[in-house]
C-alpha cells in the first residue's frame, strides 16, 4: 500500500469518526424538544408573577385642570404677601418591555446547528471517498505503470540480460513492474507467442505478478527460472509454465522499438495458457524453493 493510499485511508478514518461524533451529540440532542414562544411563563407560578407585576408601579397620569365657568369678579383685598404658586410633581417610571425574537431574528438555534454541522461531516466523507476511489480505478496516463516506459536502449539491454559465461539475468524494471528477458527471434515462430507484439529486438517483458495469487515472483539464479515463495509455482526464464498451482504462463507486457530503445507498454497486457512445447530448459540447476503444492492437471 502506497503512502497515498494510506493517507486517504487515514483522512476517512478521521472523517468517519468525526461523523459518528456528531450524530451522537445531535442523537442526544434530538431528545430535547425546543420550547414555544412564551413557553417559559408556564414554568413561573402565579405568586411570583404577581409579586413581579406588583413591584411595577403604574404610570402617572397628570391631568390637566378643567377650564372654571365664567363668574363675576370679585375683589379680593390685597394680601400683604402674594402665595407661592407649587407646581405639581411629575414622576417618571421606566417599564421594562420583554419583546421575544422570531426564529429568523434569533439566527441558528442548537439543533440546525448539528444538523448542518452533519450534513456537512457526511458531504465531505463522501467526497473524500470519491476522490480516493478516482484515484484508484483512473489509469495513470502521464507516467508510471499503465503507460508506456523507456526501460533503456535495446543494445544495452541484450548485453545485461545475458552475461558472458551463457547465464541469464533478467533486467527488473520498478516502474514498468516488469522483467526484462531474452526471447530469440526464432523461437517465435514455434512458440504459443506468434504474431504477439511482445517480443523486439530479442527481448520480452515479463509481469513480475504470479498469476496464481499475485505475489511478486522473484528470479532464481540457480535454477535460471522464476520461483514463486508463496506456493511454489515455477516458470522459465521465457515466462512459460513449469510447475505450480499457477494456471498460465506469466502475463506479458506488449512492446515496441522507437528510435533504439526498449518501450514496455504497461497497460497492455498478454495472457496465454500453459505452454506444451517449452522453448528453454527449465530447470538448468537446483531450485530456490521446493515445490510446496501439487498440481493433478500438471
Amino acid at each position: 500500500m502506497t503512502a497515498l493510499q494510506l493517507l486517504i485511508v487515514a483522512i476517512s478514518a478521521v472523517v468517519v469518526l468525526g461523523v459518528l461524533g456528531a450524530f451522537l451529540i445531535a442523537y442526544r440532542r434530538s431528545g430535547e424538544s425546543p420550547r414555544p414562544s412564551g413557553a417559559w411563563r408556564s414554568g413561573v407560578s402565579r405568586e411570583t408573577r404577581r409579586a413581579d407585576s406588583s413591584r411595577i408601579p403604574s404610570p402617572l397620569v397628570v391631568r390637566q385642570p378643567e377650564p372654571a365657568m365664567d363668574e363675576p369678579e370679585v375683589e379680593e383685598a390685597p394680601s400683604e404677601a402674594p402665595e407661592a404658586v407649587v407646581p405639581a410633581a411629575v414622576q417618571t417610571v421606566e417599564v421594562m418591555q420583554v419583546e421575544e425574537l422570531s426564529p429568523q431574528e434569533a439566527g441558528v438555534n442548537r439543533r440546525q446547528f448539528f444538523t448542518r454541522a452533519l450534513g456537512i461531516t457526511f458531504g465531505a466523507f463522501l467526497g473524500l471517498n470519491a476522490i480516493s476511489y478516482l484515484a484508484f480505478l483512473w489509469p495513470r496516463l502521464s507516467g508510471g505503470f499503465g503507460s508506456d516506459i523507456d526501460v533503456g536502449a535495446v543494445a544495452d539491454l541484450q548485453t545485461d540480460v545475458i552475461l558472458s559465461d551463457g547465464s541469464i539475468l533478467p533486467k527488473f524494471v520498478p516502474e514498468a513492474r516488469a522483467y526484462i528477458v531474452p526471447f530469440a527471434e526464432s523461437d517465435i515462430s514455434r512458440s504459443q507467442f506468434e504474431g504477439m507484439p511482445v517480443v523486439v529486438g530479442g527481448l520480452s517483458a515479463l509481469f513480475q505478478r504470479c498469476v496464481h495469487l499475485g505475489c511478486r515472483v522473484p528470479w532464481c539464479e540457480t535454477s535460471q527460472g522464476f520461483e514463486c515463495p508463496c506456493h511454489g509455482s515455477k516458470y522459465n526464464y521465457a515466462g512459460e509454465y513449469e510447475a505450480g498451482p499457477a494456471p498460465r504462463n506469466l502475463d506479458r507486457f506488449e512492446v515496441f522499438e522507437e528510435n533504439g530503445r526498449y518501450i514496455v507498454k504497461t497497460g497492455t497486457i498478454f495472457q496465454t495458457a500453459r505452454a506444451i512445447a517449452k522453448t528453454v530448459p527449465y530447470p538448468q540447476g537446483p531450485s530456490c524453493i521446493a515445490l510446496t503444492t501439487t498440481d493433478e492437471e500438471a
